[in-house]
């Protein structure tokens, strides 16, 4: 299954990156991005696995999340046929709600 990243989670993975690796080194941001290659592998094989409770806060039919096993992130996604659509990936104190409405189609 595909894995589509929408500009804005690139941006958050970059962020998340550059902070872990000027705050903790290189090896926990080493860390981060095998967490986040960890979920990806998991939302591949099972796409509907996330949860869907910010769907509901905001409104997106299908927006699910899954949390980065060791790291406070969220990734969220929705899938669509045979792909997954990678909104954000966001630090799971952030007002998550109020970002993903912001980001709403």
């Amino acid at each position: 299954m595909q894995v589509d990243l929408h500009a804005l989670a690139s941006r958050d993975i970059e962020a998340a990156v550059d902070h872990y690796r000027r705050e903790a080194g290189a090896k926990t941001a080493l860390e981060f991005v095998d967490a986040l290659e960890n979920a990806v592998s998991h939302l591949r094989r099972y796409p509907f696995s996330g949860s869907l409770r910010f769907a509901f806060e905001v409104e997106i039919p299908e927006l699910r999340s899954w949390h980065l096993h060791g790291f406070p992130y969220l990734i969220f996604y929705v899938p669509v046929d045979d792909r997954i659509d990678v909104w954000r990936v966001l630090h799971a104190r952030r007002d998550i709600p109020t970002l993903l409405s912001l980001d709403a189609p």
